[in-house]
């Protein structure tokens, strides 16, 4: 363990080390197999108590109404870019209306335009993203097919506090990047959808919640392996399921729950972020890219006065065990990701090496 570093990377992010002690340790000889958990079958009953133990976890965590079903499906968050689109937009106008506050909600964007009409509901671009525009969700057309945002803005370090009321719109969220950091009230939105690889695990697989209404409406075109209602059907196996995600998300969930659940997390990950956040507030080095009104508490994103400096903190940091902290190739800068699995301790300590950062270079 002692060359173990501080992952500060906007994702994959760190796992739980308890969560990778555990499977150092089955990974061999999986509940005594004699095989590994990524060389069993996905049908085995081991597995599907593995399937069913993550979905009971998960609704216990987020208090998930019981007309909601969860889905694991391939591809991850971008994956969804497609296929909201493709089981949404017959149910109204063909029309996808999106909120835009960063680089994903574009793509999604981009690719729902494949399948229908879309509508730009705000583009945060004329403020380089750095904060989130206000909507008034009056002059939403309600005949739109869906309305889509993303919970939290990895790049750029922003987050929607409070979420948009579409009325009669479902509303779908992207909440890859801030899932299980905070309280959500799931009834407000009709998909919620997230790859693992931050706050659920490993990457490759997307964690889908659909209200089962939402069920049943894809277009013709739509493939297989996009169509929520065949992986309802088939418990999320209609082929082979990415077993090994799985097996490490119900692993974090179950160390979730043993920290205390959702309301610690959302409290661990304000402490966490308020340490940065006071030193980016009281600097004459760093200077904070996000509005102080839309601060992510996962994603603390900072600016240098020149570039020199930049690479001086990005290669001093790295030497002293903290990794990843290089800001996104579109906003640049540093990022420091602060997702569930960080400890407060590690947080603690790069707040300490920027203050004596500063100390020497200011």
């Amino acid at each position: 363990m002692t060359n173990r570093v501080y992952n500060f990377s906007g994702g994959p992010a760190m796992l739980p080390i308890p969560v990778m002690e555990t499977v150092q340790k089955e990974f061999l000889d999986f509940h005594g197999l004699g095989a590994s958990i990524v060389e069993i079958s996905h049908r085995l009953p081991v597995f599907i108590d593995i399937i069913e133990t993550t979905k009971s976890l998960f609704r216990e965590l987020t208090g998930l109404p019981n007309n909601y079903k969860v889905l694991f499906m391939h591809g991850g968050a971008q994956m969804q870019f497609s296929a909201v689109p493709l089981n949404l937009m017959s149910m109204k106008s063909h029309k996808g209306s999106y909120f835009i506050t960063g680089r994903w909600g574009t793509l999604a964007e981009n690719e729902a335009r494949k399948y229908g009409n879309t509508e730009i509901l705000i583009d945060g671009k004329e403020f380089e993203y750095r904060q989130i525009p206000q909507y008034d969700t009056s002059s939403l057309d309600q005949g739109s097919s869906y309305a889509h945002m993303t919970t939290n803005n990895t790049l750029y370090g922003t987050r929607w506090k409070q979420f948009p009321d579409t009325g009669n719109v479902t509303l779908v969220a992207d909440a890859t990047s801030d899932i299980l950091s905070r309280e959500m009230d799931y009834s407000q939105f009709g998909i919620v959808y997230a790859g693992l690889q931050k706050n659920l695990g490993t990457s490759g697989t997307g964690l889908v919640v659909v209200r089962e209404d939402l069920l049943g409406h894809a277009l013709p075109e739509t493939p297989k392996l996009l169509d929520y209602a065949l992986f309802d059907e088939h418990n999320s196996l209609p082929n082979t399921i990415n077993v090994f995600a799985v097996y490490v998300m119900c692993l974090v969930l179950e160390w979730v729950k043993e920290q205390g659940g959702v309301p610690e997390m959302e409290k661990l990950a304000e402490k966490k972020s308020s340490l940065l956040y006071e030193i980016l507030d009281n600097s004459e080095l760093y200077s904070s890219v996000a509005h102080p009104k839309h601060r992510s508490t996962m994603n603390v994103t900072f600016h240098f006065p020149q570039e020199e400096l930049r690479q001086k903190f990005l290669t001093e940091s790295d030497n002293e065990g903290f990794f990843g902290l290089m800001g996104h190739a579109m906003v640049g800068g540093a990022r420091a990701s602060i997702y569930n699995a960080m400890p407060l301790e590690g947080v603690d300590a790069l707040a300490q090496f920027m203050i004596e950062f500063e100390r020497k270079n200011g």
